[in-house]
């Protein structure tokens, strides 16, 4: 995979007016903003408010009705995940979209395994190269053998970002990484996901937890009935304005 340079002066992607409509109900209505390079932009907001529209939106598994949708500075004009994944953006779903039955180097190479002369699975390499990824993110896993659904909780989050952190080039969507997880779990994925941005990598998550939001984003946007009501930079803000924000107190 050639290595994609990320631009300081162009965002990692922005929406322009960003509309999509389920029948009735706006989901999300007239949506804009940017994630800058080499950031942490934390989406938040009430149950309903557009914000998993807006990711999905992101990684191309919804389409608008309206609006644009820029990815390093140009028009994004295919709507496909695969598209978008080789635009260097990766999502890691609340479901995580891990195979189960599969083991964890398997998932890691999901999709895009190496494949060496005569159409053999490169089994071994991939192997190693998730041994040395693992490594690096310090993610500790009893085997690379090992079956996704025997891992724990966070140890299945972890290799589900570990996946994105691999492939992605410039943008990392996380929805909600940490909902289902305990203490020691969550302080792990947020350890990953501030090491995606010391690698030069932007993160779009979406979050109900307000203090993590509060350790990790450098901006946080504020959705309320699928507009994007507000934006703040996380160190010039408090968690009482920003609850204000997504009560409508304010």
């Amino acid at each position: 995979m050639t290595a994609m340079k990320i631009r300081d002066d162009v965002a990692v992607v922005e929406l322009r007016e960003v509309t999509k409509r389920y029948g009735g109900i706006t989901a999300v209505d007239g949506v804009s903003f940017t994630v800058p390079p080499r950031s942490i932009v934390a989406l938040v907001g009430d149950n309903g408010a557009g914000k998993s529209t807006v990711s999905k939106i992101i990684a191309g598994a919804v389409h608008p009705e309206e609006g644009e949708v820029l990815v390093n500075g140009e028009v994004r004009k295919s709507i496909d995940p695969t598209e978008v994944r080789r635009s260097g953006i990766e999502v890691v779903y609340q479901d995580l979209a891990l195979a189960p039955n599969l083991d964890v180097a398997t998932n890691l190479f999901l999709g895009r395994e190496r494949v060496r002369a005569l159409g053999w699975l490169d089994r071994s390499g991939m192997r190693r190269e998730a041994r040395e990824l693992l490594s690096q993110l310090d993610v500790y896993v009893p085997s690379l053998s090992t079956k996704v659904e025997r891992l724990s909780g966070g140890q299945r989050q972890a290799i589900a970002i570990a996946r994105a952190t691999h492939w992605a080039q410039s943008l990392v969507v996380m929805d909600e990484p940490t909902a289902a997880l305990g203490l020691r779990e969550t302080r792990k994925v947020e350890d990953l996901m501030a090491t995606l941005r010391d690698r030069g990598l932007s993160v779009l998550v979406v979050s109900h937890n307000l203090d993590q939001v509060f350790r990790l984003s450098d901006r946080i946007l504020v959705m309320r009935r699928g507009a994007l009501v507000s934006q703040f930079e996380t160190a010039k803000t408090s968690s009482e304005e920003v609850v204000a924000t997504i009560t409508g107190v304010m």
